[in-house]
């Protein structure tokens, strides 16, 4: 089996703990795979970094800062590599640009468009532990660029689609992936498997486990993936396919999202083309939207409510303030003091009652909702931001009192 495993910052963070990586690529190797290892950089580098770039100029340039942020990662893959050879295995570290990883040229979120395996897999056939840098590529003229936050879970898993790997291991400082944060909910249970459309609403919710990139890439192409812990040897979370068995299990999990903030432009004409105009606006400069509310139209008119990321919020006041007029708007409003919750599950799909025992669970905590939204595995709300760890305990509580995250007892015989 070829096996790629990944490891974050915090698995990473000291030589020691690397070391503690060097016997578990071996005993993997002693299991007769061969192996290939993504890390990140060490611990806090890559903010240390940041910081370091907005000390030497304040609105550093997207191209210098990739290069710097990249060498992050450099330093990870070339002190692994070290430590592999010392203990007597043959290794050898890889950049994002020697590892075959072409990307667009969107500096500092970086899409990924081709993988060349042709040096990995040349390198593995030498009996090479090969350590990629995660989180960053080349373009086509070898421009370095980096690929986001969580950009080394993507790494991993496209390297495992281009190879292809049979398992990409996931490594983080967690056992796997929660029914919701266990610093939240006393007794949250790990789950032992989970479908690519439930962990991606998760990881989209606020689940800090994987990046929502990555899983949607897996889920593309087939990756199979393992969340575990990088300090133990117990099973995690295996993420597949979706089985028929899955869609018994009603409640999966619940994600809170506190990094938002709300807009809403007040009064638009309710004609064609209005939506188009204000979202078109705010993806030419690259905001992604979630949530979005659109009222009953009054007199022709009507409100246009949707969040955005907290780190979107400045930017997507630039843009309304410049928007807003051209259409004939009475303004518009923020509040950057809210929170998403958000319930997922295959489930709950085929089953009634599910948004109004949630629903009733806040209305029992006399917390207040904002915006709703759903989809076919997920429910989702808005909610004040101090409340929002009420809101998923109370909702958490509710759904284990009806047995929902256990699989459905089979129907009555007639």
């Amino acid at each position: 089996m070829l096996i790629v495993q990944k490891y974050g910052g915090s698995s990473v963070a000291s030589l020691g703990l690397m070391r503690r990586i060097v016997k578990r690529v071996l005993e993997t190797l002693r299991n007769g795979h061969r192996v290939v290892v993504v890390v990140s950089a060490m611990g806090d580098e890559t903010d240390a970094l940041v910081d370091l770039a907005r000390r030497a100029n304040k609105n550093p340039s997207p191209r210098e800062l990739d290069v710097l942020l990249s060498t992050g990662e450099q330093k990870s893959i070339a002190l692994l590599a070290m430590l592999l050879q010392a203990r007597g295995q043959p290794a050898i570290s890889l950049v994002g640009g020697q590892a075959g990883i072409i990307t667009d040229n969107q500096y500092g979120r970086a899409l990924i468009r081709a993988i060349d395996t042709t040096r990995i897999r040349r390198e593995l056939e030498r009996g090479n532990v090969v350590v990629v840098a995660g989180f960053q590529g080349v373009t086509e003229n070898n421009e370095i660029t980096t690929l986001g936050r969580g950009g080394s879970d993507l790494t991993a898993v496209a390297l495992s689609a281009a190879l292809p790997a049979d398992l990409c291991e996931i490594y983080t400082d967690v056992e796997g992936v929660y029914q919701a944060d266990p610093a939240i909910v006393e007794g949250a249970r790990k789950i032992d498997k989970i479908s690519y459309d439930e962990m991606l609403e998760l990881a989209s919710s606020g689940a800090q486990v994987m990046q929502a990139r990555s899983i949607e890439f897996a889920h593309r192409y087939n990756v199979r993936l393992h969340v575990r812990a990088s300090h133990g040897l117990t099973q995690g979370t295996i993420i597949t396919s979706e089985e028929k068995c899955m869609e018994q299990v009603i409640y999966r999990g619940i994600a809170s999202q506190k990094e938002e903030a709300k807009f809403s432009v007040l009064n638009v004409p309710d004609v064609p083309g209005i939506a188009a105009r204000i979202f078109g606006a705010l993806a030419d400069r690259g905001i992604s939207v979630d949530l979005i509310i659109q009222s009953a139209a009054r007199n022709g008119r009507n409100d246009i409510t949707f969040t955005v990321s907290e780190n979107d919020f400045q930017a997507t006041r630039e843009v309304l303030s410049q928007v807003a007029p051209s259409l004939g708007a009475d303004g518009y409003t923020y509040d950057r003091d809210i929170a998403k919750i958000s319930v997922v599950g295959a489930g709950m799909r085929n089953h009634p009652g599910v948004a109004a025992t949630m629903f009733q669970a806040l209305a029992d905590q006399d917390i207040n909702i904002e915006l709703i939204s759903t989809s076919e595995t997920r429910i989702s709300c808005v909610v004040r931001e101090d409340r929002a760890e009420d809101a998923v305990r109370a909702i958490h509580e509710a759904f284990e009192a009806k047995g929902w995250s256990q699989p459905l007892p089979p129907p009555a015989s007639a």
